[in-house]
């Protein structure tokens, strides 16, 4: 039998349990869609996306620079991820969260999200300022994959899920974990 050392079990078993708790929490939302449970699987959901993915080196300017979230469209999601992250960091990089009107500039972001409140030409226009940075996309809108979304909310087997298209990642530098699409509900393209 392999031997696993402890922290290597904690960390797989941190991993697993993370995972089934949006599970849980994604499937709570499904039987009673409240606004304010939505939200808090929707944060959730970014809080762990951070988590497993890679920037690249020169995405931070110093080790413990902060790891920023924008939130487009959607103030409440944004309050509600303040709450989700305060206190937390990956990998070192504290955590923030940042409001984005149209017009702002994204450089600084990491993870930028689009709320489907947001009209067609809004999201198009911030997902072609998007392309090309080391900006991990995600969305609840229906068409934000066809303008060139990485990840998107869908339901799914009465749940909140998420699908990612990998054909937009390449452009942006990043590395999104195996263990991440893993857990997707569709994984479409191929990088």
């Amino acid at each position: 039998m392999e031997h696993i050392s402890h922290s290597v079990y904690v960390l797989r078993l941190r991993f697993a349990l993370g995972w089934l708790l949006l599970a849980m929490m994604g499937q709570a939302w499904a039987q009673g869609p409240g606004a304010g449970l939505e939200r808090q699987v929707k944060a959730a959901y970014l809080f762990k996306f951070a988590g497993f993915v890679e920037w690249p080196e020169t995405s931070f300017a110093r080790p413990d620079s902060p790891l920023l979230i924008g939130v487009a469209g959607s103030e409440q999601l944004a309050e509600q991820l303040e709450r989700t992250v305060v206190g937390r960091n990956v990998n070192g990089h504290p955590l923030r969260v940042r409001r984005i009107q149209g017009g702002d500039a994204l450089a600084e972001l990491h993870i930028l999200f689009l709320d489907s409140s947001l009209d067609r030409a809004a999201l198009g226009a911030l997902l072609a300022a998007a392309r090309g940075q080391s900006l991990l996309t995600v969305s609840d809108a229906g068409e934000a994959m066809d303008l060139g979304c990485m990840i998107n909310f869908v339901v799914a087997d009465a749940k909140l899920r998420f699908d990612v298209l990998l054909q937009h990642v390449p452009p942006s530098r990043l590395r999104i974990s195996a263990r991440m699409l893993a857990v997707a509900h569709r994984v479409q393209g191929a990088t």
